[in-house]
């Protein structure tokens, strides 16, 4: 049985959800939908032992990963 999180690859991993809203707003501004999992947690602590996720579309990994790569250079 098939889930629709399958068709989703994780491109970064954040401790706090901010950085992972600013990632997810650099992908958008460049044609990437994308989306944040796991920001959700009544314990915010626990994002040490599990990290926020950004995730985008299989399809739309490589040139996610391309952008984040490059944005990281810039810094």
């Amino acid at each position: 049985m098939a889930t629709d999180t399958q068709s989703f690859k994780t491109v970064a991993t954040f401790i706090e959800k901010i950085q992972a809203d600013m990632c997810v707003a650099l992908l958008g501004d460049n044609g990437i939908p994308a989306g944040v999992f796991g920001a959700d947690s009544s314990y915010p602590s626990l994002a040490l032992a599990r990290p926020i996720e950004v995730k985008v579309n299989e399809n739309d990994y490589e040139a996610a990963m391309s952008i984040l790569a490059a944005a990281s250079k810039a810094e």
